[in-house]
């Protein structure tokens, strides 16, 4: 057998040992919480190069009424492949019988977060007391409808004792924008949110976590949905969510990492 025709069959192998890959791949409906969204493209980029599947991603908070919201989506019947959200905004949609997991894992921790506009002073937040008084004295705070929106105007505020002096200043930043968006815009000074969050927005410095007394530590769930069509794919998505580069990037991004379910 001569080279040249040596060289055309290897190339003919590989186009068919491609075209079985491609035939093979996934495109895979992500619908996810924002708290992953400073990890996601990492882990993304990774996912589809080792396994040729691709990733189309979709976020919304986990709670909430806004058309956004992913318990809203779920509840009106939007198809994905994977859930990703907040686990009590699971355990709601799974109750409810709008969502059937197939396969369900957490994957990663959040915590809430105090931010200004990149340049304004930097309030005192870390006692309860400090806290308590950063709110009163600023003009306007926003949070999120999201999990930590919900923990702060339904528990926080309230602890605090101030719920109704910060009524009049407050503001909910609906949908998929973020606190960080409405503090780089003026709309509000002091922005309360999940950690990973703030950190998504570059005209925004991130003060620190809420005091441990107080902090609101919100554990995040993936799931494979009964009503995915490509469910082997999917299975092997939240698998990798857990893998070395996964949680190093969820780490980088402001998050922390669970522990194992007894």
């Amino acid at each position: 057998m001569n080279l040249a025709r040596l060289k055309a069959i290897v190339i003919v192998i590989g186009g068919v040992l491609c075209m079985a890959s491609y035939a093979d791949a996934a495109d895979l409906k992500v619908l996810t919480t924002g708290i992953l969204k400073g990890s996601f493209n990492d882990i993304a980029v990774r996912f589809e190069r080792e396994t040729g599947h691709t990733l189309t991603m979709s976020w919304g908070p986990s709670s909430g009424k806004s058309p956004e919201a992913s318990q809203v989506r779920i509840r009106n019947g939007e198809r994905v492949d994977v859930l990703i959200m907040v686990d009590n905004g699971m355990d709601e949609v799974i109750k409810g019988g709008y969502f059937k997991p197939l396969e369900r894992k957490d994957i990663a921790v959040s915590k809430i977060g105090v931010a200004v506009k990149k340049g304004q002073p930097w309030p005192e937040i870390g006692t309860v007391t400090a806290l308590r008084k950063a709110l009163l004295d600023a003009r306007s705070i926003g949070y999120s409808e999201g999990a930590s929106g919900t923990y702060i105007a339904s528990v926080l505020l309230k602890k605090l004792g101030i719920a109704d002096e910060v009524a009049p200043k407050s503001k909910v930043i609906l949908g998929r924008r973020f606190v960080g968006e409405a503090l780089t815009d003026g709309e509000i000074e002091l922005g309360l949110q999940q950690i990973s969050e703030l950190r998504l927005e570059p005209g925004v410095d991130v003060i620190g976590p809420l005091p441990e007394e107080l902090q609101k530590r919100s554990v995040v769930s993936a799931a494979v949905s009964s009503n995915s069509a490509n469910v082997t794919a999917a299975k092997q998505f939240i698998d990798f969510l857990s893998s070395p580069g996964s949680k190093e990037a969820m780490i980088r991004s402001g998050l922390d990492l669970p522990a194992p379910r007894p």
